[in-house]
């Protein structure tokens, strides 16, 4: 049986949504495409198939701006919006707010229909399943308000019924709109039942362009024992994918604090009978802190008052420097040095310094709790900007987004996980930096009362200075391991 002789493309209008002339495209010395010519007429559904690595998605790319041609001429009527095979949604923001993205990010566009996730406004993308993801990524491109979408694969890993409905929706949703389609698919049934003309794409070239309107069956499941299946199973859509119970906490891990308490508190008791002057028991510490309990208060309120400074001046200035680590290989190159060096100074060093330079002053506790504390805000800063996924970048690229809304929207959000998990550290080294300030500089918090009553032979009053310093400690890692729990709501699984 003879192959159908191809078809040629309708002649060149004076103003088509997408015209490629002459266009190549290399990878490593590898040819991708090759002399590419082809022309979209407004309002066209196209869909593209070919064997895999035929450069189906490069050619995509290219029309969506991701991919620079290496040779010919590419002209796209405005900004396309693009549906992604992996749909590439932020994890950090619910339904509503990934259909609303690129109204946010241009301040144009608007949102001309839900897909039916209405019910699901509030829902994270972890909480939807695969058909309800495609809902959400489609719904966002048609946010965008472009003339031209593009659509690479976005039904691929959907199973056939669901599949099919989303052809059903689509072919519905092209008809309504009127946008320029550009579809890439490995299915010649999706292909030939969805678009006015295929694309065949074979080596980087293309090999023919098939007229298909009205050429695809009435439905995609409509022959044979086709039909009796498709009664049988009805019609599927997408699923909401509920998430699992919280796990309640094992008893062994409360039951192991409490023992490891306990052991320490018997070897503190051991070792105060061996040596009672100088390193007082449990009790007597107890005691020496109740008897104590107001001036402890004011001392942990002073030590508290410092650290937190701290921990807010490292973040002013920690943070920008590190995000500029993040994005400029060359500013890492330039700082890192100067940061480790100054880091590698032993604290007791630079403290007697700052007595000379800014007396007993709180410029010089802030100073000396500073920069104990800025290195894992820095560090966690370049870390987590770097971390932000290339893919999200694309989406953002597409969009038309600004510096300052992929910034706000998509780098700090994206870099949030890792930020936070310095900061605990942070909040940490803040503590100690503030006690180490009040043994230098004369303060009123409870590095200064420590180290009186030390000099005074009352150990016991200074070993409970430290005890209330450590629970101060435990205090403020546990607020920002509430924070991280509340920000990173949406990792929950």
């Amino acid at each position: 049986m003879s192959l159908p002789s191809p078809t040629l493309p309708p002649p060149a209008t004076q103003d088509p949504a997408i015209r490629l002339r002459q266009v190549s495209v290399q990878f490593d010395g590898r040819a991708v495409l090759r002399g590419v010519d082809l022309e979209v007429a407004k309002g066209e559904f196209i869909a593209i198939i070919g064997p895999s690595g035929g450069g189906k998605s490069t050619l995509l790319r290219v029309v969506a701006g991701l991919q620079k041609a290496h040779g010919g001429e590419v002209s796209v009527s405005g900004q396309p919006a693009v549906v992604f095979q992996d749909y590439r949604l932020l994890p950090w923001r619910t339904v509503e707010q990934n259909i609303r993205l690129p109204i946010e990010l241009t301040g144009r566009g608007r949102v001309s229909t839900h897909l039916g996730m209405k019910p699901y406004l509030h829902l994270y993308p972890h909480q939807l399943s695969g058909g309800m993801k495609a809902r959400v990524a489609i719904a966002r491109a048609l946010a965008q308000d472009s003339e031209v979408l593009l659509m690479d694969e976005p039904f691929a890993a959907l199973d056939a019924l669901v599949r099919e409905r989303f052809n059903l929706e689509l072919k519905e949703l092209h008809k309504k709109s009127g946008k320029t389609i550009l579809f890439v698919t490995h299915s010649i049934r999706e292909a030939v039942y969805l678009a006015d003309r295929v694309v065949v794409l074979k080596g980087g070239v293309i090999e023919t362009v098939l007229d298909t309107r009205d050429e695809g069956r009435i439905t995609a499941f409509t022959d044979g024992v086709e039909a009796e299946l498709r009664a049988r199973l009805g019609v599927a859509d997408s699923t909401h994918v509920e998430p699992p119970a919280k796990p309640l906490r094992p008893p062994w891990e409360l039951l192991g604090v409490l023992g490891l308490t306990g052991l320490l508190l018997l070897s503190w008791t051991l070792l105060s009978a061996r040596i009672p002057l100088f390193f007082p028991s449990p009790l007597a510490v107890w005691q020496a802190a109740l008897q104590n309990a107001p001036q402890l208060a004011q001392s942990a309120l002073a030590t508290l008052q410092i650290a937190a400074l701290g921990v807010l001046w490292s973040l002013l200035i920690g943070t920008p420097i590190g995000y500029l680590m993040g994005r400029l290989r060359t500013m890492e190159r330039l700082l890192s040095p100067f940061i480790v060096a100054l880091q590698a100074i032993p604290t007791v060093i630079v403290a007697p310094l700052l007595v000379i330079w800014f007396g007993f002053s709180l410029e010089a506790k802030l100073i000396t709790t500073t920069l104990i504390s800025i290195f894992p805000v820095m560090v966690s800063t370049m870390v987590g900007v770097r971390e932000v996924d290339r893919t999200y970048r694309e989406v953002f690229q597409t969009i038309g987004a600004n510096p300052w809304g992929i910034l706000t929207k998509l780098e700090l959000p994206g870099a949030l996980p890792v930020l936070l998990g310095g900061l605990r550290l942070t909040v940490s080294l803040a503590l100690i930096g503030a006690v180490v300030a009040d043994f230098t500089f004369q303060g009123e918090g409870l590095g200064a009362f420590a180290n009186t009553e030390r000099l005074s032979f009352r150990y016991a009053n200074a070993f409970a200075a430290v005890g209330v310093n450590v629970v101060l400690g435990i205090a403020l890692y546990g607020l920002v391991t509430l924070l991280e729990y509340w920000v990173l709501r949406y990792r929950r699984r």
